[in-house]
């Protein structure tokens, strides 16, 4: 599957199935992908002198398999 950074993706597998989404990072010795507002999870930070730490909502990956590309442009050219 051709993916990219800024693509826009469906999920069709797991807690947030029929959520779409933009890609905001690709690891692809795992095969795995972070997508803006997808698979949310909570992280608890200590606290700095820069950051005042506590709870915080952030994006975890989720596999590639998992999603399906449902960019305008790759659609097209099929």
């Amino acid at each position: 599957m051709e993916i990219k950074k800024g693509n826009q993706v469906k999920v069709i597998a797991g807690k947030d199935k029929g959520k779409t989404g933009e890609i905001l990072e690709i690891n692809r010795k795992f095969n795995k992908i972070k997508i803006k507002s997808i698979n949310m999870i909570k992280k608890h930070l200590k606290p700095t002198k820069e950051n005042k730490g506590g709870i915080v909502s952030k994006e975890s990956f989720i596999h590639q398999s998992n999603v399906k590309n449902i960019d305008k442009k790759k659609v097209n050219k099929k």
